[in-house]
């Protein structure tokens, strides 16, 4: 209500009491410029009271009625002559402010962030807002607010420019093109708004599978940190290291064409880190050559105990692959690698399997309906029960079927015996 609201207006029509009234008249308005004629309307659903106001402002009886048809050019006569507003729509805007005309306002709107979109620079950045769901995104970090879109985009649009990157942290990158270290921290818009876009042209991931998501209880919790990790390896891919020497990645007799150093760790287990790989990556030497991959360290141990420096070329993903396991699977997959992948039988280790097949051509070692039903035979009678919701195994249907069946996990250290004699070099 306006400070120099007429107190009549205010008693006649103003109040907690008669808001819901007020609101209702107000949408009829809305639809109308002020320029409009509008020469009468209907409210419907009236309590006692606002039939009361309605007819007390016409002149009309009291006598209650759930709907009133209001003659505007009599209302706003009535408001005139009394010299309390010059019509019913300048008494509402009195009570409570300005009426906009919603279809003009919309129109507005749309102006203004198709403005927002315009003065995008970035070819990426510009697709993304061209979506629905990226503008919509776009919206909710600035809360609304296009002069707070336009600064947002400058500043993702700013840190794009540097991408992609070699080995560059992600704080260092934030410091230096916004000024603040933790700019591009998880949770903050910028970061926000930047990952979105390069989650775009990044291949796809778990996040869009159709057995997500996998119950946390198996395998050590799958999706403990699920989103961080996914932000991580968006940064990988870019080129940007964020946390770089967390969970890296670990393996057995990787050759690389630097021979002095593969005779100096040849048959004991390594690790890599992602700031390792992504800063000096090694020169895989591994074309047209099968490379193992596991699921479980364990396994790693006891080849190594096992063979040695006579063991095949062996990877683990450690559960759930992050970043550094991903960013050396992509890169022996890139240089020539032939890679096979077991994990184990439960339905994480199912879906930890359709997203290495999927991403990086994998194919399955020991890992199909028939090493299932083997291994189950020889199960202990303790074996764990297969628990949580049941996943696909995409490049075998069938051992789905088995593991319904059988309703029993069967770990990878269960297979160990018949996984080496495919891990021994043969001379």
């Amino acid at each position: 209500m306006r400070a120099a609201t007429d107190a009549r207006l205010q008693r006649l029509l103003g109040g907690e009491r008669l808001a819901s009234l007020r609101k209702r008249l107000r949408r009829r308005f809305e639809r109308h410029t002020p320029d409009d004629v509008v020469e009468s309307l209907r409210i419907d659903r009236l309590t006692a009271e606002e039939h009361a106001a309605l007819a007390a402002l016409l002149g009309r009886p009291q006598r209650y009625s759930g709907s009133l048809q209001i003659d505007l050019r009599v209302l706003d006569a009535a408001f005139q002559n009394a010299g309390i507003a010059a019509s019913l729509r300048d008494a509402l805007e009195q009570l409570d402010g300005p009426i906009t005309h919603l279809a003009s306002a919309r129109l507005a709107l749309q102006t203004l962030w198709s403005d927002v979109i315009g003065a995008c620079h970035h070819a990426s950045l510009s697709a993304l807002l061209q979506s629905p769901a990226g503008l919509g995104l776009l919206k909710r970090l600035a809360r609304q607010n296009a002069a707070a879109a336009i600064e947002l985009c400058r500043r993702a649009e700013a840190v794009l420019q540097r991408l992609p990157a070699q080995g560059l942290t992600r704080s260092q990158l934030a410091a230096d093109v916004l000024g603040d270290a933790h700019a591009l921290d998880g949770g903050q818009a910028t970061a926000a708004l930047v990952l979105a876009v390069l989650r775009r042209s990044a291949p796809q991931s778990h996040d869009g599978d159709d057995d997500a998501p996998i119950e946390a209880a198996a395998n050590g919790g799958l999706e403990r940190n699920a989103s961080v990790e996914r932000d991580r390896e968006i940064w990988a891919q870019a080129g940007i290291l964020v946390n770089e020497l967390a969970r890296p990645v670990l393996f057995l007799n990787l050759p690389t064409r630097e021979a002095e150093s593969d005779r100096r760790r040849a048959g004991e287990p390594s690790y890599a880190s992602l700031r390792a790989l992504l800063r000096s990556p090694p020169t895989w030497d591994v074309a047209h050559r099968t490379v193992y991959v596991c699921e479980n360290p364990n396994l790693i141990a006891i080849a190594a105990d096992r063979w040695g420096a006579d063991c095949a070329p062996l990877v683990c993903t450690d559960g759930m692959p992050a970043a550094a396991q991903r960013c050396l699977l992509l890169q022996l997959s890139e240089a020539g690698a032939r890679l096979r992948y077991h994990g184990d039988f439960d339905w994480p280790g199912l879906h930890i399997g359709n997203q290495v097949m999927r991403e990086h051509n994998a194919e399955p070692w020991r890992f199909g309906a028939a090493d299932y039903a083997a291994a189950a035979a020889r199960i202990s009678f303790f074996g764990l029960p297969l628990q949580g919701k049941a996943v696909t195994a995409h490049w075998d249907g069938a051992l789905t079927t088995a593991m319904q069946q059988c309703r029993v996990a069967i770990p990878e250290e269960f297979l160990a015996d018949s996984l080496l004699q495919d891990l021994v070099c043969k001379s």
